[in-house]
């Protein structure tokens, strides 16, 4: 008689207001086009049904709405440890940390050029925490890696410190083919990859209604070889896209249905992400915000818009506008974290780590981050209803004004009925300060290197790690 509690998704939009908003991107789809500016692309939409006039492409209707059907609700990523197999869709939720920050910071040097040792110190954080699913792709930007061989050397590092799902290289086409090459080193041939994928990519559009040469790239070599992907359009609202939140979802919308339309003419069945994650200009210095209401808003609504299509979706994360770990960094970041699980997200980039407009990864936001996330995750398991969980039998037993702390109940059930905090202090007052009044910064920078310190890696086989090394030799 189990019976587990399943939250109920917040949705702010409703059934009309979504069909408005996906009927105005059919029409921004059909009469205003989206530019596709590669030759190989226009070919393949073109056979497809589509009209093409130059770079501009026009989707009928029943074209968008046909190909969007073949992609699946649900599909897993297969890890080198099936431990750490993720399923992404359904009621499912996989966390993946900060992705494309150029610096990197920390209470001991401070912000600096991120190198590829910071790379592979966060892979290793990711491997270690119990809450990050997913290796991020670009978690920083390794400077003193020559750009050439950057992207393979950032798949080398996730494969060789990490045993968890990872992320390709968006870098084009080519980026797109080594991905796909290491991971059939590691994990056998392009054909046993497309039946077990092991890898997902985040291609983007460039907002207003545009895909450039190196993602359309990225995005067919990714659909030949059935690997996912996470088709992502990132509007700024009163910049890039309407001021307007609705006719910047309406945009978004519009963006992620074309990448999905040309994944599936490609390879149907190709598993796709539907992935908004748009925002605000900030109207004072013209930047985006991203610690924003109106990108946690575009999260509720992004979801709202999978939904309706029946498609797997991310947006959202740990994300702020902060330039340090402090108050703001905290406030904007669960916010936003928040949502993603009220809203139903099923992919959540940027869910550790991350500062500055994306700008950053801290060392020790990602422990007070992936703290965050151990408590989302509580939230997003409820509790369970049954006799057992009910208690009536010790609540009888107890009765008025005695106890449960003795009880075999309590021993039998703390451990999976309260979450355990790695960061949170809960000492009292006086215990707290005979432990030096410790804060979370200083707790967290702490942590991170206790980590790094002691966390056991997995190994690469011996002939595997040799064959990685060869290939990126063979990059220079």
């Amino acid at each position: 008689n189990k019976e587990p509690s399943k939250m109920q998704w917040y949705e702010f939009l409703s059934k009309s207001q979504v069909e408005q908003i996906h009927e105005t991107s059919m029409g921004i789809m059909a009469k205003v086009g989206i530019e596709f500016r590669y030759n190989p692309a226009l070919e393949v939409l073109k056979k497809g049904g589509a009209r093409v006039d130059g770079e501009r492409v026009f989707f009928p209707a029943r074209l968008v709405e046909e190909q969007i059907r073949k992609a699946p609700a649900e599909f897993t990523l297969y890890a080198r440890n099936s431990d750490f197999d993720v399923v992404i869709g359904g009621n499912h939720m996989a966390l993946v940390p900060g992705y494309g920050a150029a610096f990197v910071t920390d209470l001991d040097i401070g912000r600096r050029e991120g190198s590829l040792k910071d790379f592979e110190n966060f892979v290793k954080l990711t491997d270690a925490s119990p809450y990050q699913d997913i290796c991020s792709g670009v978690v920083i930007e390794p400077t003193d890696v020559p750009p050439d061989i950057r992207h393979a050397q950032m798949i080398y590092t996730a494969m060789k410190y990490s045993a968890k799902p990872f992320m390709g290289s968006a870098m084009g086409v080519q980026g797109a083919r080594d991905s796909i090459q290491m991971a059939s080193i590691l994990f056998g041939s392009q054909d046993q990859l497309s039946q077990k994928p092991r890898m997902i990519s985040i291609l983007c559009s460039l907002t207003p209604l545009v895909y450039d040469e190196r993602m359309l790239g990225a995005i067919m070599e990714y659909a030949r070889a059935g690997q996912p992907q996470l088709i992502s359009s990132l509007g700024i609202a009163g910049a890039t896209s309407p001021v307007t939140l609705a006719g910047t979802l309406a945009v978004q919308n519009a963006e992620v249905l074309a990448g999905i339309v040309l994944t599936q003419l490609i390879r149907g069945g190709t598993p796709v992400v539907f992935a908004g994650a748009s925002s605000s200009v900030d109207m004072h210095t013209g930047a985006l915000s991203i610690g924003s209401p109106e990108m946690t808003l575009n999260t509720a609504a992004t979801a709202q818009m999978a939904r309706f299509y029946g498609l797997p979706v991310r947006s959202g994360g740990a994300v702020c506008d902060a330039k340090s770990p402090d108050a703001q960094a905290s406030y904007e970041s669960m916010m936003s974290l928040l949502a993603t699980r009220f809203c139903g997200i099923h992919f959540v980039l940027h869910s550790a780590g991350i500062l500055e407009s994306y700008n950053c990864m801290s060392y020790e936001k990602f422990i007070i981050d992936d703290e965050m996330c151990g408590m989302v995750k509580r939230l997003k398991r409820g509790y369970e209803v049954s006799p057992e969980t009910l208690a009536f039998d010790i609540i009888k037993e107890v009765g008025s004004g005695g106890h449960f702390l003795d009880k075999d109940h309590t021993f039998d059930h703390f451990r999976t009925e309260f979450y355990q905090p790695q960061l949170s202090n809960r000492d009292d007052y006086v215990s707290w300060q005979e432990k030096g009044s410790p804060v979370s910064m200083t707790t967290a920078n702490k942590k991170y290197k206790d980590i790094l310190r002691t966390c056991e890696t997995p190994e690469l086989p011996a002939d595997v790690d040799r064959d990685l090394l060869r290939f990126i030799e063979k990059l220079t």
